[in-house]
């Protein structure tokens, strides 16, 4: 997707505070973090959402999910985060390429959802 803010991002078209790249992910700083850690993880290949994504799609998912941990500790999130994968309209999902949050720092996140 020629137009995708990620997929821009990916391409070095916009710049973001890269925090973790591989051949198949790549992780930078939030530009409006909600904690003091607050990463997005996406795949470099273009998946609209998980609502799109398909079995082929089973690896780069993985991948992103297995270095979720080394990234939060990495920028101090050291005992625990929480990793959100928003999907589509009902779920939140403001850029319609699928991201996981990685939230955290030294402080409990909190509940969930709002009670």
């Amino acid at each position: 997707m020629q137009d995708c803010l990620f997929c821009r991002i990916v391409r070095g078209e916009i710049p973001a505070a890269k925090v973790y790249e591989d051949d198949e992910v790549l992780a930078f700083n939030d530009i409006q973090p909600q904690r003091p850690v607050h990463v997005l993880v996406i795949p470099k290949k273009h998946i609209t959402s998980l609502a799109h994504a398909g079995v082929e799609d089973t690896p780069v998912l993985g991948r992103m999910l297995a270095v979720a941990n080394q990234i939060a500790v990495d920028q101090g999130s050291t005992d625990g985060f929480r990793s959100i994968i928003n999907t589509g309209r009902v779920g939140g999902q403001e850029v319609m390429h699928v991201h996981m949050h990685i939230v955290g720092g030294q402080e409990p996140v909190g509940p969930m959802l709002k009670r």
